[in-house]
């Protein structure tokens, strides 16, 4: 059995989202806006950990919720480039659901979900609408 690694978890901040990541559950979670001014100083702890919980979640369901409000083309990037590794991951061996979460009403996030998911094969991307505040 490999060695539990060590949550990460990243506050909110006015311009990088929430960064929730359960290794030992296999949930994993963004949430919030996104446009740094650095996007690599935001996402570069993100993608070491997540290489590093990859590396060792062969046999595991890997679940990672996207409820983004808004992004940059930076942040664009990034989040593709998260998608790309998820990907290999899961065409490794990895079980990956993705689950993109947006607004009922929000059509332009539920396209960018669209769009990030032609480009991936071998992981299950659902695209979700949040319940939203009646």
């Amino acid at each position: 059995m490999s060695p539990v690694m060590e949550n990460l978890t990243i506050p909110a901040t006015e311009r990088s989202p929430a960064v929730e990541f359960d290794f030992a559950a296999g949930r994993l979670s963004l949430k919030g806006e996104s446009y740094p001014e650095d996007a690599s100083a935001v996402y570069g702890p993100i993608f070491q950990a997540l290489e590093a919980f990859l590396a060792t979640a062969t046999e595991r369901t890997v679940r990672f919720d996207f409820e983004m409000i808004y992004f940059n083309s930076s942040s664009a990037k990034a989040l593709m480039n998260m998608f790309l590794r998820l990907d290999r991951a899961a065409a490794a061996g990895v079980t990956v659901v993705v689950n993109w979460v947006s607004a009922a009403d929000d059509e332009t996030m539920r396209e960018f979900g669209e769009d990030f998911s032609e480009d991936l094969d071998h992981l299950t991307f659902n695209l979700v609408e949040s319940a939203g505040a009646d």
